[in-house]
């Protein structure tokens, strides 16, 4: 065998194996590339969510989001394994009312995702899926509600009911088959200014067992995920404001049937937009954010969200 066919011999041999080894940690990694793809793998806020403790009790929010999210990375141990591209258009219907417990401040809300995820290219064996998410039961108590200072704080538990809709022979899924819980506090401060403000939040998901996952109905577990996010907010007037935040997840490794993935997840993104009151009662928001690292799973290139708010 000469030299030259050498050559060709162990390139064919390292294409060949190079694509096995891609295929098994594209197929290891569904679980999770799967549930942050979904529309609220976590609780993200807006830059003024704390801040709403100033609302009075009695009124009434309703909400209408639109997030377009595209990925077209996945990495495995902070090495990119496969590129491909992922695209998500949900929306989320939210519905809020303001209350007082005893001297707190309280919001109860629900909120509903629906919409489309597809994938193609490298990751066309995702496949697409559309409908409902799961129904998302949360609510805000502002232990500390001081709108004169510009400073708030609260506790935020949330509750993820499986209602979405499911199917265990599709990896994409808009619902999970599985409950969710969070606990999310949350602080926000103005920054020497009223016009300036801070906000720091924190929370904790745990997750319930999928019994249900895949074609062989195997049991799907996750490990708590951790979530930070931290959000500057300037007011220019008029209604204006202009608003940047960034976010680091950690945690959330999956298991199926006890053998773990090794899939922890370790990501952190950034955003920025601008805030619109366009008329008494109404308020736009609109942000671009993308992924500046990742660790393991999905990298999203770019995503855009709006946001639709009337009070009454």
């Amino acid at each position: 065998m000469t030299n030259d066919t050498m050559v060709r011999c162990k390139g064919a041999h390292e294409r060949k194996f190079g694509g096995l080894i891609k295929a098994l940690t594209l197929a290891a990694m569904l679980p999770l590339m799967a549930s942050l793809s979904q529309p609220a793998r976590a609780l993200d806020l807006d830059a003024d969510d704390y801040a709403s403790g100033a609302i009075p009790a009695g009124t009434n929010l309703a909400l209408l989001y639109y997030q377009h999210a595209q990925r077209n990375k996945v990495y495995s141990d902070g090495n990119q394994v496969a590129g491909g591209d992922l695209k998500s258009d949900v929306g989320i219907l939210r519905l809020v009312r303001f209350v007082d417990i005893g001297r707190f401040r309280a919001d109860p809300q629900i909120l509903l995702p629906f919409g489309s995820l597809k994938a193609s290219n490298d990751l066309s064996a995702l496949g697409s899926t559309s409908g409902v998410g799961d129904l998302i039961v949360t609510g805000t108590v502002w232990l500390v509600n001081k709108p004169d200072q510009g400073e708030f704080f609260g506790v935020t538990p949330a509750v993820w009911v499986p209602i979405g809709s499911y199917d265990k022979n599709k990896p994409l899924n808009l619902g999970e088959h599985r409950w969710k819980y969070l606990l999310q506090a949350g602080y926000t401060t103005s920054l020497g200014s009223k016009d300036l403000s801070l906000q720091l939040a924190a929370d904790v998901t745990g997750f319930g067992d999928n019994d249900d996952y895949g074609p062989n109905s195997q049991k799907l577990t996750q490990k708590p995920l951790y979530q930070f996010q931290a959000w500057l907010k300037y007011n220019l007037g008029g209604g204006f404001d202009l608003r940047a935040g960034t976010s680091h997840f950690v945690g959330g490794e999956t298991s199926i049937d006890g053998v773990a993935n090794g899939d922890r997840t370790r990501t952190t993104n950034a955003k920025f937009g601008f805030g619109w009151g366009f008329a008494p009662g109404w308020h736009f928001a609109a942000l671009y954010g993308r992924d500046l690292s990742v660790r393991n799973g999905l990298k999203e290139s770019d995503r855009i969200n709006l946001r639709l708010l009337k009070a009454f």
